[in-house]
């Protein structure tokens, strides 16, 4: 079989991207030659935007744009003919199976090995502590990191490889499960930690940053991963001189951007456009950690393999979703941050909004990363854009509890006294499409209230004339079926269904199908950040933010967080350890719906 690659047509870059011309290497397994299937043939070209014709046997690669699909016959081919066609009078390069094999290694096709060196940037704060460093140690505890690899951390403090290597250490852990040398694999990992100190738009500390990288790199082809951990306003300088001083001359360079991606539309478009200033789209890596759980990537298994939920995933079944988050503490000295965000930048309109766009979206052509976000993007642009009557927001105040007093969110020294920034915030929204038209999507989200808890609550509709309605009484709601998926903690799926009590009698009486993860699983749930890394270091977008699903989460809540601060409306006062404020309760029931986790259970 031969594989031939015509000539590229050439696509301008702006100036300042030339040092990101560099090919990407897949990560995949090498082509089977002779696969009848060509799957392994499909996996390696996917990522190069590459596609197999159905001339020349199934042989010829073209390049493609990354939406397009590529289709695969499941023919057997026979290798017959290798001659290949001129167009525009110019030849192809043509390259046998063998060679095509070679081009997983690099792009100069030597053979060469690989390296991945992954820059932590602002390596001494408490996110690149408490989450990057131990997700890092966790992948490479369990093999997942590559065989050459080097991790750097870069911030403005001054600091030692050594005393870097000691705040590390403190943090880092192993498995529950599998502590096997686990003081000698974290000796190990050390020994791959460096820091480099320097300012964060100072492209000459970043021209030294790449002088270390290419000694530890050595010959060998190197990829380059870049974790942004620092506040946004700093995003571009850090992606400039990266781009521009440190970025891979013969691999694939990588940027992972934390959120806040912006505070409204026009600054979220602001920053994309930045970014794209120095970098290619499918080099920014948005990270949103809840992706990255456990229970929420099981949302499209549960939903797509098990025929028992699909169908009944409509308006015609269902009579609400429920998207909840709750946190039993407050800003407690960090409320410096928060309060220029507020918990609908901070929760809602990311983490919220992309599990509903996860739980309603149809089902997609295929499991591949832009198949997934094209459905996503869907959901975001069906949804009718936020009013200020469908939204109820809140702010916790100071409590006395057990002869404990805790604060109230003013009362935080970094807290303006008279700011009106929400601790909670209620909101009710509709997707406009035929499958959840008159649905509604109730999300709440708050800080220092009675539980800590992160749970999707599907209530599904009563029973048409159900036969055993007088045993429920007047409260048809016990008799409704619930769907529960617990994120966090505890993770958990349970249905709740109406089962009758062992006796002579017809009592009723509602009980749990669950499945308790703790109790049916052994082993421990990996963490969202090692789930995200190793999923960026392979190149899978899948759950990461794309530039335009950003912009359309964005044209949901502007307008209401305009509206807002613009009339400076107040938000309900709530005890602190409460349930909330009251206005949540009315704004549920405006739409006949009573919140799932304010039952018996809870």
């Amino acid at each position: 079989m031969a594989v031939s690659f015509p000539k590229c047509p050439s696509s301008p870059l702006p100036p300042l991207q030339t040092r990101n011309r560099a090919w990407s290497s897949p990560l995949s397994a090498p082509v089977q030659v002779g696969d009848s299937s060509k799957w392994a043939l499909l996996e390696a070209t996917k990522r190069c935007h590459l596609c197999v014709s159905a001339t020349n046997g199934g042989s010829a690669v073209a390049p493609v744009e990354p939406s397009k699909k590529v289709q695969d016959s499941g023919t057997k081919t026979t290798p017959t003919d290798h001659s290949t066609k001129v167009e525009n009078g110019i030849r192809p390069t043509v390259f046998s199976s063998n060679e095509f094999q070679d081009l997983k290694t690099g792009p100069d096709n030597s053979g060469r090995e690989s390296t991945v060196s992954i820059t932590v940037v602002g390596a001494s704060g408490d996110l690149a502590k408490k989450k990057i460093f131990p997700a890092l140690f966790a992948l490479y505890y369990e093999g997942f990191l590559p065989k050459h690899f080097t991790i750097f951390g870069y911030a403005r403090s001054k600091m030692t490889d050594s005393e870097l290597r000691e705040m590390v250490s403190r943090t880092l852990n192993c498995r529950i499960d599998q502590r096997e040398n686990c003081d000698a694999k974290m000796e190990e990992f050390l020994k791959r930690c460096f820091y480099h100190s320097g300012q964060y738009d100072s492209e000459a500390h970043f021209v030294e940053l790449d002088k270390k990288l290419k000694q530890h790199e050595g010959s060998r082809i190197s990829n380059r991963l870049y974790y942004l951990s620092i506040p946004p306003n700093i995003f571009l300088d850090v992606v400039k001189c990266t781009s521009l001083a440190a970025s891979s001359e013969n691999g694939w360079t990588r940027v992972i951007v934390e959120k806040p991606f912006g505070r409204d539309a026009e600054s979220s478009a602001a920053l994309t456009r930045g970014l794209k200033q120095y970098l290619h789209e499918d080099q920014i890596f948005r990270i949103d950690h809840y992706l990255g759980k456990e229970l929420v990537e099981n949302l499209s298994v549960l939903r797509f393999s098990n025929l028992v939920f699909e169908p009944l995933w409509s308006r015609q079944y269902i009579r609400n979703v429920q998207i909840i988050f709750s946190e039993d503490f407050g800003t407690e000295g960090r409320g410096g941050y928060f309060d220029s965000y507020g918990i609908i930048r901070d929760i809602m309109q990311n983490h919220l909004l992309q599990i509903v766009a996860l739980f309603a979206m149809e089902t997609p052509t295929s499991l591949e990363a832009e198949d997934i976000r094209n459905e996503k993007v869907k959901v975001l642009r069906s949804m009718k854009t936020l009013e200020i009557d469908d939204v109820v927001i809140g702010q916790y105040k100071s409590h006395t509890r057990g002869g404990v007093v805790y604060p109230g969110y003013t009362d935080d020294k970094t807290v303006p006294n008279d700011s009106l920034t929400p601790t909670f915030a209620a909101a009710a929204l509709f997707i406009n499409n035929a499958r959840w038209d008159g649905v509604p999507f109730l999300m709440k989200a708050g800080k220092a209230l009675h539980t800590k808890r992160a749970e999707i609550r599907v209530q599904f509709r009563h029973v048409p004339g159900n036969l055993y309605k007088k045993c429920f009484g007047t409260d048809l709601d016990r008799a409704t079926n619930e769907l529960v998926i617990r994120v966090q903690p505890d993770e958990a799926i349970y249905l709740k269904i109406n089962n009758k009590i062992p006796g002579l009698g017809m009592r009723l009486d509602r009980s749990n199908l669950n499945l308790h993860y703790a109790v049916r699983y052994s082993k421990e749930i990996p963490c969202a950040y090692e789930r995200l890394l190793l999923d960026a270091i392979e190149g899978e977008r899948r759950l990461f933010i794309r530039s335009d699903e950003l912009d359309a989460a964005w044209a949901l809540f502007t307008p209401l967080l305009k509206e807002l601060e613009e009339k400076r409306i107040a938000p309900e006062l709530y005890p602190y350890g409460s349930r909330g404020p009251v206005g949540a309760h009315y704004l549920a029931a405006k739409y006949n719906v009573r919140w799932g986790d304010l039952g018996a259970e809870h």
